[in-house]
């Protein structure tokens, strides 16, 4: 054998080993009882022009055979207003009061934070015809838990928390925390009687110390409106307190209306 050949044969070998290798490990975790996933996926979307419909990295079509979504594909001018409420900073209230002016119903995808902080604003949001849904308890990253005992729990406590609360049953909508996900998290999700959401527009306003001013958060929530949005804001923006009422306005003089989440979930 001459040297050249000896290499391609160590090369090969190499190669060939590492295989068997990670095959070998693939074997020992899945006798373990670990499960392996695939890579996580942070929600992301890409616009087109203004007034189009977005586009997710996985699409709706793939999203509803886990009974999820990111927006509804009608051509109505409609819109479903989401909150993410990770905790209470003051801002709720007026957020509140915005859609009771424009008899709105929105959805707070609440953590055991605020259930645990702000208890009465939980049961303002039921009396006034809104809907809660289920962020987390502790706003892990899930798509890394692959225990199904364990993700179930981050989803229960807050179940629990909430009919000590309000003394009803938690509606099962679940948005993941930071919108990471993967396929098998979306089914677990599904098996648990969950219907997942993400959206299809939203804009960077949960950063405190740097709150954007009202003429950035219009150009962006104004120019990338759609028709089916899944709209979703942080309860804890100064910024979204301040301009919501203005900001529903707006939309309606756009010839959009609001509808509440449960109708998209009819679709899915």
């Amino acid at each position: 054998m001459d040297l050249l050949t000896g290499i391609v044969v160590l090369i090969a070998c190499f190669f060939v080993g590492a295989a068997l290798h990670c095959h070998a490990q693939k074997k020992d975790l899945e006798t373990a009882g670990q499960v392996i996933y695939p890579e996580t996926e942070n929600w992301g979307l890409g616009f087109g022009q203004e007034g189009e419909k977005p586009t997710g990295n996985v699409s709706a079509e793939e999203l509803k055979t886990y009974h999820a979504a990111y927006m509804d594909p009608t051509d109505e001018k409609v819109i479903y207003l989401t909150f993410d409420a990770g905790y209470e900073n003051g801002n709720t209230p007026a957020i509140l009061e915005a859609l009771k002016k424009h008899n709105a119903k929105g959805t707070f995808f609440v953590v055991g934070n605020f259930l645990e902080t702000s208890p009465e604003l939980v049961k303002q949001m039921v009396v006034e015809g809104h809907t809660v849904g289920n962020h987390t308890w502790h706003h892990p990253e899930m798509s890394k838990i692959s225990d199904m005992a364990a993700f179930e729990k981050e989803l229960k406590d807050v179940e629990t928390r909430y009919q000590e609360i309000t003394g009803e049953e938690l509606t099962r909508f679940y948005r993941p925390p930071q919108g990471k996900y993967n396929t098998q998290n979306l089914q677990m999700a599904s098996n648990l009687g969950y219907k997942t959401f993400f959206w299809s527009l939203a804009y960077v306003d949960w950063i405190q110390d740097q709150q954007p001013t009202k003429e950035a958060a219009f150009d962006k929530l104004l120019k990338r409106i759609h028709p089916g949005a899944v709209v979703l804001l942080h309860s804890t923006s100064s910024t979204n307190a301040q301009i919501l009422d203005e900001l529903l306005t707006k939309w309606e003089e756009m010839g959009y209306h609001f509808a509440p989440l449960s109708e998209l979930a009819e679709k899915i």
